[in-house]
């Protein structure tokens, strides 16, 4: 039943955790009450803080403090979760604040995305005393389980807003020192659906005593993170994305290391005495007469190796093993039967077991078959129909553009087809054709029209493929690709009611290309789908 009108606007719980803040903490509460969303409550978590944070919480009645003996971050935040009464939750550091509109943006994103189990933004980075800031807007819009184990897209805490219920089922992990939120998001992600946007939310204040300025201890933990990851992935894409986590990690961590060092040394640009670099005469004489030019990219190529290594060696050789096996070096490529510039089959592998792109069409059919019902068009003949539609068919029909198929119901071209009944189909079957109508863009059109209202267009065009070298050759006209279907399909079908897919990968269109067959190819390759590479597209859009 809908809520009445006036009902009581959802609460917001703002959990700020503490320790040793106090200083900082006023501009972080203020931020809250500054909020253009009024319906919120306040509870800061003192992790055991030694300064004035509880006489600062004294000075706004409203906000309940709770005291914890010090047990770290994870733990506050728990703590946190046990007094909220809101439907919505956001975690905020002492040392940072939000954004007049954060809570309203968040809100209004979850309200539109009933199954979201949370939502993240943008926010800015202010670096004190300096005084700069940095703003960070990173589009992410699908995948978002694997584009997190690639790297942490939120980055910044305060950003992200989670429905409450979140923590009746997930707890931060007392045993992470550092990357508590990383590994809460991998979590998540992996098992709900998540929203994230570009919009502005919070922002991070850089001071120099931040956690996350300790680079080793971060990278340890981001990395234990993974390898716990690891063994819960089940498909390729998972894996492979694992594997670039790990990758992306190290480097980042690398990097900063290294200028840490080198600000620790304290040696900007060509500030070089002879007595800062004297001990390296001896054990690095190659270094000491670089240096000595005054040129500091010379110290820091010393240094990154080194720093690198050592880093390394906290990756689990688990994931080490499978980056050496993912990661090949250039030049140790064999191509071996592939080593030739004619396709191993011109017949799209039919005289080699069958087409590559057929394990796709089919499986989109199979799964499809519940639509595939009651009075069925067909383009070029019914084969599709009769296997994946059965006893659900009550009439078949078959459009074919000329009267070369004796079983033909219709004759003509789909792009100008008057003759077809307007709403009266329950199912369109169009695989590989839309790529030999000049007009694709009318041919949809027709479909939109002859389909009831209720009735499904099932879809598939070629991405990546070579053109036929028998009769239909000369009427090949089109190639197309996710987004094009996107556009193409919009014109007439609701998003909301249309459904496109890409199925594919690097090895797999090639294959395809060379004309190797559907057997020749393990189905765990054929199942791995990478969207940079669409053999086939398919498309289930609802009139």
């Amino acid at each position: 039943m809908a809520k009445p009108l006036n009902s009581t606007p959802s609460l917001v719980s703002v959990v700020i955790t503490c320790y040793n803040h106090g200083t900082y903490l006023p501009k972080a509460i203020e931020s809250v009450y500054a909020q253009s969303y009024r319906h919120f409550e306040v509870i800061v978590v003192d992790d055991g803080s030694l300064d004035d944070t509880k006489s600062v919480c004294s000075n706004y009645p409203e906000v309940n403090y709770v005291y914890q003996e010090n047990a770290g971050l994870s733990a506050a935040r728990n703590m946190g979760t046990k007094h909220i009464n809101g439907d919505y939750v956001v975690f905020l550091d002492a040392d940072d604040w939000l954004l007049d509109e954060a809570l309203e943006i968040n809100l209004n994103y979850l309200k539109s995305n009933v199954n979201a189990a949370f939502v993240s933004g943008g926010h800015k980075r202010y670096f004190e005393p300096e005084g700069k800031i940095q703003t960070i807007q990173q589009e992410v819009t699908e995948n978002h389980y694997c584009k997190m184990l690639e790297g942490n897209f939120i980055g910044m805490h305060a950003t992200v807003m989670y429905r409450s219920w979140v923590f009746e089922k997930f707890a931060y992990n007392t045993a992470l020192r550092y990357c508590e939120d990383y590994d809460l998001y991998l979590q998540l992600t992996r098992s709900f659906p998540m929203v994230h946007h570009t919009r502005l939310i919070a922002v991070y204040r850089q001071h120099g005593h931040n956690m996350s300025s300790n680079y080793t201890e971060m990278m340890r933990y981001v990395l234990l993170i993974l390898e716990a990851q690891g063994k819960k992935l089940k498909t390729s894409k998972e894996k492979k994305s694992l594997l670039i986590g790990v990758e992306s990690w190290t480097n980042y961590y690398s990097e900063k290391i290294v200028d840490h060092v080198l600000n620790q040394l304290d040696i900007k640009n060509s500030d070089f005495t002879l007595n800062d670099i004297k001990p390296l005469e001896n054990n690095s004489p190659l270094l000491y007469r670089k240096l000595k030019t005054g040129k500091m990219k010379y110290l820091k190529e010393a240094i990154h190796p080194k720093i690198k290594d050592n880093i390394k060696k906290l990756i689990p050789k688990r994931i080490l093993n499978a980056i050496k096996k993912t990661y090949q070096t250039t030049g140790k490529v064999n191509l071996g039967s592939l080593n030739r510039t004619t396709p191993i089959s011109t017949e799209f592998g039919y005289d080699r077991g069958g087409p590559v792109d057929r394990y796709y069409i089919e499986n989109f059919l199979r799964e499809s078959s519940s639509l595939i019902r009651g009075r069925v068009l067909e383009i070029g003949d019914n084969a599709y129909t009769m296997e994946f539609g059965g006893s659900k068919i009550t009439k078949s029909d078959i459009l074919h553009v000329d009267d070369s198929n004796e079983q033909a119901t219709y004759i003509g071209d789909l792009s100008n087809a008057p003759h077809l009944p307007s709403n009266t189909f329950d199912c369109i079957v169009l695989t590989q054709t839309l790529h030999l109508i000049y007009d694709y863009k009318a041919a949809i059109e027709t479909c939109y029209r002859i389909l009831k209202p209720g009735g499904t267009l099932l879809l598939t065009v070629p991405g990546i493929s070579h053109i036929g070298q028998d009769e239909w050759g000369k009427y090949w006209l089109w190639s197309f690709t996710d987004v094009s279907m996107q556009k193409i399909m919009g014109e007439h079908f609701q998003k909301d009611k249309t459904s496109i897919n890409t199925y594919g990968n690097v090895l797999v269109a090639s294959a395809f290309l060379y004309g190797m067959g559907l057997p020749e190819i393990p189905k765990e390759k054929l199942d791995y789908h990478d969207p940079h590479y669409q053999v086939i597209i398919t498309v289930s859009a609802v009139k």
